[in-house]
């Protein structure tokens, strides 16, 4: 009965944790088109890489040392969550809503500084984005305590946490405020996250102890307490390889979390689509990809044997390709079905790269670096490449879309995910010309 309360508590926890997520992150792109921000979306998407980039190795540090897992937990819970609310009460203060072509939408008013809104979003996700590794390292050592082997017990656990960010989607796409307006374009959302993150800041509390390690009088270097001694694998011609293909896949990884809402929601404008239900329900049509990434997962352990972990990791790449072109291809109307079959390859476009290239570092580093090995290959993917990839997506969007000489009404979405898409293509054919599949290798 212990060890069932236990991995019940975690899953809340889990639930919680990405459910605030899901508040805002496939659905923010929208608001910020609307506030008229849609030329710096790419800014706010990719700060949440730049931070990954060095945040969860700061708190990381203070849990190992100093401050136990919960009560960090609890701390940037509930930082972000005072952040997330204070960037929705500003846009809530300094806004306003209007009678448009499309409907009722969000306006910011003359009141509203893209400045001070965008560092209160900057100080939410620079303390929120820590704790998906802290929340992890808090199950490990709740199951640990319960006798469980995290490996095994741990996974079933953490699909709960896609199915809170799943149910945070829709919430957000159903909800609607006192003017009819959906909280996936209104601030609300933020209210939303905001307001889980409070809820898992006192939750975190009750966690068991998950004790420091304290000072071990151990001399370790700073490049070792930041997990950077992983950096010397770069020394090896396949990890060298292997981590810049990281980074350039993980160009793709923020780029429909950031445009997806708002591009399908732009179909409101064209008269023959405004008021068709997928552009009524992004959230929902983008949802359908997260529930794909569920399913996915289960079939790794069988491609992995059938095809080999390169092939596995190509078809990754290529998926990328179609989730990018069904997009360019369909519309909310009868053209629904392609952007369904773009959340049906997501799936598979992030989980056979992101796992099977966990996997790959786990099975060819040293177990004395094999921690900061996965540690770098995140952040070659979420960190460097998600910041940089969303970076330059925000110029082919801005180019392409929010250029006030663009074609068509609402910008050309369609060439901008042709460009995504032939990216995608590249990477995937340089890929499987220039790494050497490791199982060949063992067996030549």
């Amino acid at each position: 009965m212990k060890n069932q309360a236990i991995s019940i508590r975690l899953i809340i926890m889990n639930v919680l944790e990405f459910a605030i997520w899901g508040a805002y992150l496939t659905s923010m792109g929208s608001f910020l088109a609307d506030a008229g921000l849609g030329p710096k979306i790419w800014l706010f998407f990719a700060s949440q890489g730049f931070v990954s980039i060095f945040m969860p190795a700061l708190t990381g540090i203070v849990a190992d040392k100093w401050i136990p897992a919960q009560k960090v937990l609890s701390m940037c819970q509930g930082l972000a969550g005072i952040f997330m609310l204070g960037a929705g009460f500003y846009a809530m203060a300094n806004g306003g809503f209007t009678e448009g072509a499309a409907g009722v939408a969000y306006a910011a008013g003359p009141g509203f500084k893209f400045g001070m809104f965008y560092i209160l979003y900057l100080l939410s996700v620079a303390f929120f984005m820590p704790t998906i590794a802290i929340s992890n390292s808090d199950a490990y050592n709740a199951l640990e305590g319960a006798g469980k082997d995290p490996v095994k017990a741990f996974p079933p656990i953490r699909v709960w946490g896609t199915v809170g960010f799943i149910i945070s989607m829709y919430v957000v796409n159903f909800a609607t405020n006192a003017h009819g307006v959906q909280f996936q374009h209104s601030f609300e959302q933020f209210y939303v996250s905001g307001g889980l993150s409070l809820v898992l800041c006192a939750y975190a509390l009750s966690m068991p102890n998950c004790p420091c390690k304290g000072n071990t009088g151990e001399e370790v270097s700073l490049s070792e307490s930041l997990g950077l001694s992983a950096f010397k694998l770069f020394k090896q011609k396949k990890f060298a390889i292997f981590f810049i293909f990281s980074m350039l896949l993980g160009a793709s990884l923020q780029v429909t979390n950031g445009y997806a809402n708002t591009f399908i929601t732009s179909f409101k404008e064209i008269p023959a689509f405004a008021h068709s239900w997928g552009a009524e329900n992004a959230n929902v049509i983008i949802s359908l990809g997260q529930i794909s990434e569920t399913l996915c997962i289960l079939l790794i352990p069988f491609c992995m044997k059938k095809f080999g972990i390169k092939n596995v990791m190509l078809i990754a790449m290529f998926a990328w390709v179609f989730r990018f072109g069904f997009f360019g291809l369909g519309n909310p109307g009868n053209g629904v079905w392609l952007f369904i079959l773009s959340g049906i390859v997501y799936g598979v476009a992030f989980d056979f790269f992101n796992i099977s290239g966990s996997l790959y570092v786990n099975e060819n580093t040293d177990k004395g670096i094999r921690s900061s090995a996965q540690g770098l290959f995140m952040l070659m993917t979420n960190g460097l490449g998600a910041s940089i990839g969303t970076w330059v997506a925000g110029k082919v969007v801005n180019a392409l879309v929010y250029n006030p000489q663009a074609a068509g009404q609402a910008g050309d979405w369609a060439s901008a995910w042709y460009v995504f898409a032939g990216y995608a293509l590249v990477v995937g054919i340089l890929f499987a010309i220039l790494f050497e599949n490791p199982q060949k290798k063992a067996n030549a």
